[in-house]
């Protein structure tokens, strides 16, 4: 390992002016170049990479790409900053009214449901909330499909009935 350090560290002296002129006319900054430098053969120490070919070209090649991911790296920070990319959640917050209508609807679904008979309750809820298929529910409930289907329009039916305003859940 000594040897590599040694051969390292002689590539870093005769290559690193090179190698920041190169980053320097790309990116506009000679201490962002040298920063890039170092990252460069850092990278290289902690690979511990042989080399076999023309180092000059393989380290070329490395200061270009890091130039590019730098320049990359700015233009995405400088476009978050100026806000032009999207946030995760940029809907605006809800007023307080939005809350609590969306707090009774979700009271009103869940009166609806502990309405219904308990196996088209437990159907609804196999199908809607866990995404089982009617056939893996009929096979799990030991029913046939078709008796699922019904159960899961009856259900649908009821919420329907319960969104238009009749509260006829039969």
């Amino acid at each position: 390992m000594a040897d590599k350090g040694k051969d390292l560290a002689a590539l870093y002296l005769s290559e690193r002016k090179r190698l920041e002129r190169q980053i320097d006319r790309k990116v506009g900054c000679r201490s962002t170049a040298s920063d890039l430098v170092q990252d460069i053969f850092l990278r290289l120490w902690e690979k511990a990479v042989e080399w076999k070919g023309d180092s000059a070209a393989y380290l070329s090649r490395c200061a270009r790409n890091a130039a590019i991911d730098h320049l990359r790296a700015e233009k995405t920070r400088e476009a978050y900053l100026q806000g032009e990319l999207p946030e995760p959640f940029s809907e605006p917050p809800l007023s307080p009214h939005e809350i609590l209508a969306a707090e009774q609807n979700i009271r009103h679904i869940d009166e609806v449901l502990a309405s219904l008979p308990e196996k088209t309750r437990h159907i609804f809820l196999l199908n809607r909330v866990h995404g089982r298929s009617f056939s893996e529910i009929a096979g799990v409930m030991g029913i046939s499909s078709r008796a699922v289907a019904k159960h899961m329009a009856r259900a649908v039916a009821a919420l329907d009935l319960s969104a238009t305003g009749v509260n006829n859940v039969d």
